[in-house]
Order: C-alpha cells, then sequence, then structure tokens
C-alpha cells in the first residue's frame, strides 16, 4: 500500500525541517509526502530541496485559501492508496508508518485516528501545553485517548482514511471543526473508524498562550458549527468547559459576598491538576505551568463555545462570512 501523506504548511520553515527529518527515518518507505504551501510569505523551499534525495516529495506551492482546501488540493495531487494528515509542527517517530501499515493489515479501518505524545526536546510550555491538550481532567478526554468521552473522531494532526472514502465524501468542508465535520460524515456514510493507540505523533502545538489561547477559542466555538450541521453531534461532555466557566463566575460572586470558603472548590481543582502533571511529567516547574495552560485551555474552549452559542443559537446571527457560511451550510 502506497501511502500519501499530505501536510498543508504556512510560514513555518523551521517546523517544516522538523517534520522532514523525521519522515527521512521511516522504517517503513513506500509512500510520498505532498506538502502545499499555502501562501506563505516564508515558504519552505529550501528545507524540501534538503531531503529530495530521501524522500519522494510533491511540493505545491498555491494562494492562501486556508487549511481545508489546501488539504484538499493535496488529495487532488496525492497518488497513494491511503491518505494520512499531519500539522506542520508534528515530528513523526520513525516506526509510525511501519506502525499503521501493520495495523491496516491487522485490523482494517477505513479511517484512523492517533494520539499525540510530548517528545523529549519540547521545552516546558510545549510540555505544559501538552498536558493542558491531553490530560482527562481538561478537554483531553473529549479529543480521545486511553479513555473516551465520547465516540472517537480522528483529527487531522494525526489522522488517515483510504482514496475511497476521498472519493465518497469528497474531503474537507471550509469551517472551524472541519476534522470533526468529515469524520461525522466518512461515520454516516457507513464507513469504519478507529483508533490507534500505537500510532501515535510528537504535536509541539502553539508556544505562545496568546496564540493557544486563541486555538482553543476557536475550537469551543467550533462545536456551535457542528451542532447547526448536525444536531445529535453535541454531547453534555461538550458543554461541560462552559459549564466551568459559568462555575467559576458564580464562584467568585458568592466567595466575595458570602463566604470566601466557596473557593476551596477551584483550588482543589487546581491541586489535583498540579498533581496529576507532576506525576506525568516528574517537573515541579511543567506542574506549575501546567495550572496555567489548563485554565487557558479551559476558559478559551469554554469562552468560545458560550460566544458561539449566544451569537447562533440564541441571537441566530452567523459569525463567519457569508460567503463561509454560503459553502459550509448548504
Amino acid at each position: 500500500m502506497l501511502f500519501s501523506i499530505i501536510v498543508p504548511i504556512y510560514n513555518r520553515p523551521d517546523e517544516a525541517f522538523e517534520l522532514l527529518e523525521s519522515l527521512s527515518v521511516q522504517a517503513f518507505t513506500n509512500f510520498e509526502l505532498v506538502l502545499i504551501e499555502d501562501g506563505s510569505s516564508r515558504p519552505c523551499a529550501d528545507e524540501v530541496e534538503k531531503f529530495r534525495s530521501e524522500i519522494d516529495i510533491n511540493y505545491i506551492v498555491k494562494e492562501n485559501s486556508g487549511r481545508s482546501d489546501t488539504r484538499n488540493e493535496g488529495m487532488k495531487n496525492a497518488k497513494g492508496d491511503y491518505f494520512i494528515f499531519f500539522d506542520s509542527d508534528c515530528i513523526i517517530p520513525p516506526h509510525y508508518l511501519e506502525t499503521v501499515n501493520k495495523l491496516l493489515k491487522e485490523d482494517y479501518a477505513d479511517c484512523f485516528g492517533g494520539p499525540d505524545k510530548e517528545h523529549p526536546s519540547f521545552n516546558m510550555m510545549q510540555k505544559a501545553i501538552n498536558y493542558a491538550m491531553t490530560s482527562f481532567w481538561t478537554t483531553g478526554g473529549i479529543r480521545g485517548g486511553k479513555v473516551n468521552m465520547e465516540k472517537f473522531k480522528p483529527r487531522t494532526f494525526n489522522m488517515g482514511f483510504s482514496r475511497i472514502v476521498y472519493e465518497k465524501t469528497g474531503g474537507f468542508n471550509d469551517m472551524y471543526g472541519e476534522d470533526i465535520d468529515l469524520s461525522i460524515r466518512i461515520n454516516h456514510a457507513g464507513f469504519k473508524t478507529k483508533l490507534y493507540h500505537d500510532a501515535f505523533v510528537y504535536h509541539k502545538r502553539r508556544v505562545n498562550l496568546k496564540k493557544f489561547y486563541k486555538q482553543v477559542n476557536i475550537f469551543g466555538q467550533a462545536r456551535i458549527n457542528l451542532y447547526k450541521l448536525y444536531p445529535d453531534s453535541l454531547k453534555m461532555v461538550h458543554t461541560l468547559p462552559a459549564f466551568f466557566v459559568l462555575g467559576c463566575i458564580i464562584i467568585i460572586c458568592l466567595a466575595l459576598f458570602v463566604s470566601p470558603w466557596f473557593l476551596i472548590f477551584p483550588a482543589l481543582y487546581l491541586s489535583l491538576l498540579f498533581l496529576d502533571s507532576l506525576v506525568k511529567t516528574k517537573s515541579l516547574s511543567i506542574a506549575g505551568l501546567s495550572i496555567v495552560t489548563s485554565l487557558i485551555q479551559i476558559f478559551g474552549y469554554g469562552l468560545g463555545f458560550i460566544r458561539s452559542f449566544v451569537q447562533k443559537i440564541i441571537l441566530r446571527k452567523d459569525l463567519e462570512s457569508s460567503e463561509t457560511i454560503k459553502r459550509v451550510y448548504k
């Protein structure tokens, strides 16, 4: 089976080098890389040339049109039987493709997803963000892992599906939550989706807390987009960050006007985050940072969910442009 690895990239030549370096040492070599430059002002052409002799690379340069259209462009130009998607800030373990090939032979899935882990080279902030994005005590349980709080839906930082799936579903829609949207459509089309625990990647994510907040805020907004398309896709677990935000507001008011003892509840939760991160990372500094990143993640997601819920459900206004609505809500 020939794999086509499809990666959109935008102004990240340094990340491209690390990704290419990790792909150049794969134990399984029957793959091509379709790397699509999405209108970057800082392209990664030089990095691509350094690895052309080691990797079969189809390097495409196009005008900026967003990640969904860029991934779709990659699939149009792919030669493989099975498409695999990574984000440009991923580092791929040497036996990743070998593992996926083995799992597809033993327990075939039309579509699969895998988890993400921290790499030893990650700095403290990256490890703290990784904790926030993967912990059961934040929204990590929603994203899928050893303990699933909802039916698993692959994400595009580590996702694969067959060419037949692409031909049947038509690829990604231009919207927030485009990977979950496609996962739902894949399931509705009757294809088999699985979580391959052993097919993990190292995902560096954002190291800037402002960008991290913006990213998770969009995740929260995406849930309402998905609800409008698929009303049965919204589960109680998806509302928990929003209720957490509202609960914190209530607790602060009670602490100010009734008794400061109400602050014991958030204190216990923060202590839980600290101890859980300390056990997993074995670092006091990372455990302390994990409290900050976890709060940013939960509040960012929760506030994005609340904002979009009020705008789109209560006030019946859409935050996207009319052109995006026309493409998505058809």
